[in-house]
């Protein structure tokens, strides 16, 4: 007796191989349109190629995780798209289809895979991060940056001058008076260290264009070290909300050449402002009365 029960009919070989192209046309689709340089730098800001001597470091690190992932994104959806397709249900079908289990290769496969792209992630990043973190034994300028709601303090060490600054002021359509913002300035080719400090509670210093941030801990001091490459003029804000007017805490970075920049300093008023307007004034460390002050 023959059996009615119907069969899997199998797929035409000109429709899987129209299907197996889709996911690589879609690739190639993207690649080819990743032609403009907001694009090639992973849509980072476009003034921060050779800014500072890390930022292309940490674009390369940005865009080539970003190209892993993408790959990594193809490989998923077109499986998925081909396992819907190859193994639907077809007309005249019951029932549940055959099912899989326990296949050890696949298995394997996506246990290996996804903990060898943890491994390189965690590696690239450590040895990128190690690099930026790297301390300058003699830098050519110091500078010591408070962060005190919701404006900033720029102590420049070696010259002995100052700029205490105001938050942001709003003007009457509603944008912020950049004119009236503190600036930082800097001379171009000259390594720098940035002392950071707070006077109240966590900020988090950050120069937009130079791809990093570091936070302001009250009665802990962390450093910055780089090396400024363009002349120009950049957008600093604080990164971590400190309270009602934490969009107004800004900031703006004059990168000069070493002549402006002496010229600069002269217009500033000599001395340093110390820890004697710290809100917190008996923290660790602080030389207050605070536990496990010494």
């Amino acid at each position: 007796m023959r059996s009615t029960r119907p069969h899997s009919p199998k797929p035409a070989k000109s429709k899987l191989a129209r299907w197996a192209v889709l996911p690589i046309a879609a690739a190639v689709t993207v690649i080819l349109a990743g032609c403009t340089q907001a694009q090639l730098t992973g849509f980072l800001p476009e003034g921060s190629a050779g800014a500072t001597d890390h930022t292309d470091r940490i674009t390369g690190l940005w865009v080539t995780s970003w190209i892993v992932l993408l790959a990594v994104g193809v490989v998923t959806w077109g499986l998925i798209i081909w396992a819907a397709v190859v193994y639907r249900r077809r007309k005249g079908q019951t029932g549940f289809p055959a099912q899989l289990r326990y296949n050890l290769p696949i298995e394997i496969f996506y246990t290996i895979v996804p903990l060898i792209l943890v491994i390189g992630f965690f590696a690239f990043t450590a040895r990128d991060q190690s690099a930026i973190e790297q301390p300058i034994p003699d830098p050519d300028v110091q500078i010591e940056v408070v962060g005190q709601r919701w404006s900033w303090t720029f102590n420049y060490v070696d010259e002995n001058r100052y700029e205490i600054g105001i938050q942001g002021q709003e003007t009457d359509d509603d944008f912020v008076d950049v004119e009236a913002l503190p600036v930082l300035y800097l001379p171009v080719d000259q390594s720098v260290q940035i002392r950071i400090e707070s006077r109240d509670v966590i900020h988090s210093f950050w120069i937009v264009d130079f791809l990093y941030k570091k936070d302001m801990i009250p009665a802990r001091t962390n450093y910055m070290y780089f090396t400024p490459l363009k002349e120009g003029e950049y957008a600093g804000k604080c990164a971590e909300l400190c309270g009602e007017y934490h969009s107004q805490m800004l900031f703006t970075v004059k990168v000069v050449s070493q002549e402006e920049y002496d010229r600069q300093m002269q217009q500033l008023p000599e001395g340093q402002i110390g820890t004697e307007y710290n809100v917190n004034q008996n923290l660790p460390g602080t030389g207050g009365t605070g536990e496990g002050d010494h």
